[in-house]
């Protein structure tokens, strides 16, 4: 038999590394906490985001509201977002920029605005569709339900 041996004497062939079984082993035990861990995460950037929509709505309202104060009116049209960062024609008493931008939601949607509002009909509607790009549903995240989510 023609074996090859190593500087100490041992058979070459049983160092020669792992065996497919201690392999799957360990790809296993990897996919097993990939499993656990994963999951986990993912829910809590969903809901980060879910909350990062949320405060970008106060701070819309805020915004709104230093125009409405400042003019007499909320901006008009399904546009009026960006009557917050350029001042649109019917606004005299314009003292902005109330926003430096109109930023997407978290998900790369434009937030919806309604003025005057369905749901809030002395004020405006608000809402970014969610995480499915979609209005209605029980992921859209609005200024008139505000216990919702």
């Amino acid at each position: 038999m023609n074996r090859k041996l190593n500087h100490t004497g041992a058979d070459l062939r049983r160092e020669a590394g792992f065996t497919l079984v201690e392999m799957l082993l360990v790809l296993v035990i990897l996919a097993t906490l990939a499993a656990i861990v994963v999951p986990k995460f993912a829910g809590r950037s969903e809901q980060a985001k879910v909350t990062a929509a949320q405060t970008q709505i106060s701070n819309f309202e805020m915004a709104l509201d230093a125009f409405e104060v400042d003019n007499g009116l909320y901006p008009k049209g399904g546009d009026g977002l960006k009557d917050l960062a350029e001042q649109p024609n019917y606004a005299k008493d314009w003292r902005g920029p109330y926003l430096d931008d109109v930023p997407l939601d978290p998900w790369g949607n434009a937030y919806i605005y309604e003025y005057p509002g369905k749901h809030n009909p002395r004020g405006f509607d608000l809402m970014s569709m969610g995480p499915d790009g979609r209005t209605g549903g029980d992921d859209d995240i609005t200024n008139w339900d505000k216990d919702k989510k």
